[in-house]
């Protein structure tokens, strides 16, 4: 049965499993630091604009599903912070610091705000889907980088990937269910001829 051995540095993270019997290395990864600590820097500053995203999406919704639509914007609000936690965290771990100035936030992600300008719950719901699209390729880009590497890095970019995974199918969800309200709305409209 083989051995692994991890190696969190502060420089490079790496693996290497090693045979038991022989005590020679079967197989090795590593992954730079400053590169892992860039991304997921990104991707903390990401989180907590999507974390604003939402709670100021909770504030300001109108429209017909809006009490429905307001109760999800703040549990996904929640779980963006915690997302940013677990960043802030595994930064730390690995010798980082994250970005210390709100400030930064918008300058270093590559998933933007995006202000509800427009707070009917439709735009709403598809400004929040194009924004959880944007983090399932940021957490794939961070799965990808860490994949057999950095297992600590992966098992929370994964987990991350998992509920922004959910996020989109709970959007998509709603949209789809007032699409499909409307539609019948419409079919059950009386008609304008005489009987």
């Amino acid at each position: 049965m083989p051995i692994i051995a991890i190696d969190p540095g502060n420089v490079q993270s790496g693996y290497c499993v090693i045979d038991q019997k022989t005590l020679r290395p079967l197989e090795f990864g590593k992954i730079d630091n400053e590169e892992l600590l860039k991304v997921l820097n990104e991707a903390f500053a990401e989180e907590w604009l999507a974390y604003y995203q939402y709670w100021i999406g909770a504030q300001v919704i109108e429209g017909p599903m809006r009490t429905s639509i307001q109760g999800e914007f703040m549990k996904h609000a929640k779980e963006e912070l915690e997302h940013a936690e677990w960043l802030a965290v595994r930064i730390i771990q690995l010798g980082g610091t994250p970005i210390l100035n709100p400030a930064d936030w918008e300058k270093t992600a590559s998933c933007k705000y995006l202000a509800p300008e427009d707070p009917f719950d439709v735009t709403l719901l598809r400004q929040n889907l194009d924004s959880e699209r944007c983090a399932i390729k940021r957490y794939q880009q961070i799965c990808d980088m860490c994949w057999g590497k950095d297992f600590e890095t992966f098992h929370i970019s994964r987990k991350i990937l998992h509920e922004e995974l959910d996020h989109e199918q709970d959007w998509e969800d709603f949209l789809q269910d007032i699409k499909t309200g409307a539609q019948y709305a419409k079919n059950k409209q009386p008609s304008d001829k005489a009987e």
